[in-house]
């Protein structure tokens, strides 16, 4: 099955959809042996490890898609992709899409920033007519070759024109074919079951763990969104930021061990080569060597001067 019609059939399902984002080989095929059934890249995880730079719009549309080809192509789960504003108007989202939806992606979000755009969890951020990203979003759903690729609209119109501004543009999004809508920054419970109410599409809702210093949407149990009507929560920060912290904490051990003269070994916090090896498949590699390294097995036939002599 093809991973738009898989997500489709999960979006369209009994179950919430928990999507956590991820931003490299280990996290996407973490996300798959752990048994979620889709994942979602996160803009600032591919940002902040490609280019060591914060999420302000400054990685491009080439860097984007090449990321996605590889995270897609590494599971067999569907990822959806961030695509951020499009780059671009509303002519330049159209080959956009096609071009996110050669990547192998089972769909992408759209969101209504003004370019550059930012992380949605910083001060700072501005949006476009919502008339506008209407367009963007009726360019995205006519550039599709595929009618299951999913096309989420993204509002952050919450920070700058309220609860009201962003159900009014969630509304426009749907009517210009959104399948998913997505409030960026959205306040709590109440907030969440009036955007649910509000619209006729799957409503996504973005859980931003680790963030401490300017809490916007608070940390809410998938069950209780489940019970306010959500279909897809997202973990777009989770993963890079446990990956971040385990780091940080592995490096403190080896330094700390430094003046010591002693060799600390720390199994607990790290994974083993055999458990690397098993989640890139290296023994499955091993079973195409033995496959095509097999010489006896190739029968070779007798030059033609030869055969012609004889």
């Amino acid at each position: 099955m093809k991973p738009t019609k898989r997500l489709r059939e999960l979006l369209a399902g009994d179950d919430i959809l928990v999507s956590p984002g991820v931003y490299d080989g280990y996290s996407v095929r973490l996300v798959e042996k752990m048994g979620f059934k889709t994942c979602c890249t996160t803009g600032a995880g591919l940002a902040n490890s490609r280019l060591g730079q914060e999420d302000v719009g400054i990685m491009g549309l080439t860097d984007n898609l090449d990321a996605c080809r590889v995270l897609a192509g590494s599971v067999s789960i569907p990822v959806m992709a961030d695509a951020d504003t499009g780059y671009g108007n509303p002519a330049t989202v159209w080959h956009t899409t096609r071009m996110f939806e050669e990547t192998g992606v089972a769909g992408i979000n759209i969101e209504d920033q003004v370019s550059p755009k930012r992380c949605g969890h910083m001060a700072g951020k501005d949006v476009i007519d919502m008339r506008e990203m209407a367009r963007k979003i009726e360019a995205a759903c006519d550039a599709r070759r595929d009618d299951d690729f999913v096309i989420l609209a993204r509002t952050d119109a919450i920070a700058l024109e309220g609860l009201e501004g962003a159900i009014r543009r969630a509304k426009l999004y749907e009517k210009a074919g959104a399948d998913l809508v997505f409030a960026d920054a959205i306040k709590g419970e109440d907030q969440i079951k009036a955007l649910v109410d509000a619209v006729d599409i799957p409503v996504s809702v973005n859980m931003g763990f680790g963030i401490r210093s300017r809490p916007t949407t608070p940390l809410i149990p998938v069950k209780r969104m489940a019970e306010l009507g959500v279909r897809r929560v997202t973990l777009p920060r989770m993963l890079p930021a446990a990956a971040m912290k385990a780091m940080e904490t592995a490096l403190q051990i080896m330094m700390d061990a430094i003046p010591t003269g002693e060799v600390v070994d720390r199994p607990d916090l790290l994974s083993s080569i055999e458990d690397i090896w098993g989640l890139m498949g290296f023994n499955e590699f091993r079973n195409l060597e033995a496959r095509f390294n097999d010489l006896d097995g190739v029968e070779i036939g007798e030059p033609e001067a030869e055969r012609q002599a004889g």
